[in-house]
């Protein structure tokens, strides 16, 4: 009975809260406000992802198009003419635009060349600033963090001053349920805005499908985590210091440090710990290695003279011009095979120390919740580095299948060895697939968001016990 009765009193207090904010007419002007700012943001979000989506769609299209009409020629030629892959705009760009702000999206295709991923809309717009571009995430990370501050950080302090808090505890409610009750009605607030922008996102978005519906859960779940961990931290400073000055000064301090300071801070020091290789010194090296291997057009090259008598030997006959095959062909394709193992040597070791980067990141949540939300919302919203270099994966396993798919047609298609004249109907480029990437299903990419779920679950925990444990009544005075 007596835990019912707490409970009760823990439900009217909340009540309360919510009658008094109610009555705030700032507060309601404020949320009205912040309700027509979501829907602008969000609009705004939505139709310039269509739009971007429409152009890369009529790009790719074209692309294919162009290639599906080329004419007669040497499948050679056709490898060095080449392909584009163009990176698709996630349905969830339009909510956190990640890293898709800052990378690029166009990737060029071609024989014995690994083209960088050029044309980032970064290099193309103004409006790309620290914080990025204005998109609802923005207002999710730093807007109603802030705003459950302003209106939690007085919430015990007022009722020390006005002594209702004596009268609280009086009542039969205890100082750390009160402080949980201040909390949750505070969350609540923060937790309908979070939900009210989802419910802007899905009526703007026409196609909610299974794994956007599982992708848009988790990102419920993480920053309904940290509103959480925002509101009882400082809804708990609010009781434990003297006034609402220095309550204030603390979380906004706190806030400041989590938001600013350490994920410079941290990323800085990740970066000397786990470091990129310069710009210049990959490319030499790259260059270096592929010089080393077979080069398809240097008929006098050492390793083509060993391909070309292993060759000789497998059909039995004395020269080039007797074998059945084009040989030609056989040196491209075993220039762009040595190729693919430098590509795999050098970009995975970039991959592999990007990765190492992001988990030591990710780390950085146990002291800093906010480096964990921003990791998990980009994540789930598929816009991080994992979905991008996944992308530049799929893209660069194409170019090796319509490089090899030219280099065989080369070789075993009917020419001769030398016979560079020697041309392809224009309907064998149509047999080729064209590129088609689809963002990986979040289920099976979870494995990379683990920390950041466990961090926010941790440090929510953390301030659960906190409150729990290091309330007292010495804070009633």
């Amino acid at each position: 009975h007596a835990e019912v009765k707490k409970l009760s009193l823990m439900i009217n207090i909340i009540l309360n809260e919510w009658k008094r904010l109610l009555r705030n007419r700032m507060f309601i002007d404020l949320t009205i406000f912040f309700t027509l700012s979501l829907v602008i943001v969000v609009s705004f979000g939505v139709n310039q992802n269509l739009n971007q989506e429409e152009y890369r769609s009529k790009a790719q299209k074209h692309v294919r198009n162009q290639w599906d009409n080329l004419e007669a020629m040497n499948p050679h030629r056709a490898a060095h003419y080449g392909s584009y892959a163009f990176k698709p705009i996630n349905i969830l760009n339009s909510m956190d635009g990640g890293v898709n702000d800052i990378t690029a999206n166009v990737l060029k295709l071609e024989g014995h060349v690994q083209n960088e991923i050029v044309y980032s809309e970064a290099s193309q717009s103004l409006t790309i600033s620290k914080f990025g571009k204005l998109k609802s995430s923005l207002l999710l990370q730093y807007v109603i963090p802030l705003l459950l501050i302003f209106l939690s950080y007085g919430s015990i302090s007022n009722e020390k001053e006005t002594q209702r808090l004596k009268l609280l505890i009086f009542q039969g409610i205890s100082l750390r349920k009160l402080i949980f009750s201040k909390s949750l009605s505070i969350w609540i607030y923060g937790f309908l805005l979070l939900i009210m922008t989802i419910i802007i996102q899905c009526v703007f978005l026409s196609d909610i499908d299974l794994e956007t519906f599982q992708r848009l859960l988790l990102i419920i779940f993480s920053y309904g985590s940290y509103y959480y961990i925002i509101t009882c931290l400082a809804t708990f400073l609010s009781a434990r210091l003297i006034d609402n000055t220095s309550a204030l000064a603390s979380i906004l301090a706190i806030w400041i440090v989590w938001t600013i300071f350490l994920p410079k801070i941290w990323g800085n020091s990740v970066e000397k710990i786990h470091p990129l290789p310069s710009r210049q010194n990959f490319k030499s090296a790259m260059k270096e290695e592929r010089s080393k291997g077979i080069d398809g057009h240097n008929p006098t090259d050492k390793r083509r003279e060993e391909l070309k008598v292993r060759y000789l030997t497998e059909y039995k006959v004395d020269s080039l011009n007797q074998l059945p095959i084009n040989f030609d062909g056989i040196v491209m394709q075993e220039d762009e095979e040595y190729g693919n193992l430098v590509w795999d040597k050098h970009f995975g070791n970039n991959y592999l120390i990007l990765q190492k980067q992001k988990f030591l990141y990710q780390l950085s949540g146990i002291i800093n919740p906010f480096a964990s939300l921003q990791s998990a919302s980009m994540g789930f919203c598929g816009t991080d580095m994992i979905h991008h270099l996944g992308f530049l994966k799929e893209a660069e396993n194409y170019r090796r299948y319509l490089i090899k798919a030219l280099n065989d047609k080369h070789a075993f298609g009917g020419s001769k060895t030398g016979d560079w004249r020697w041309s392809v109907d224009g309907s064998f480029f149509k047999t080729i697939k064209e590129f088609d990437y689809k963002t990986p299903m979040i289920m099976n990419q979870i494995n990379h968001y683990f920390v950041d779920l466990i961090c926010l679950i941790w440090f929510g925990l953390f301030v659960t016990v906190m409150i729990a444990f290091k309330t007292n009544k010495t804070m009633i005075i």
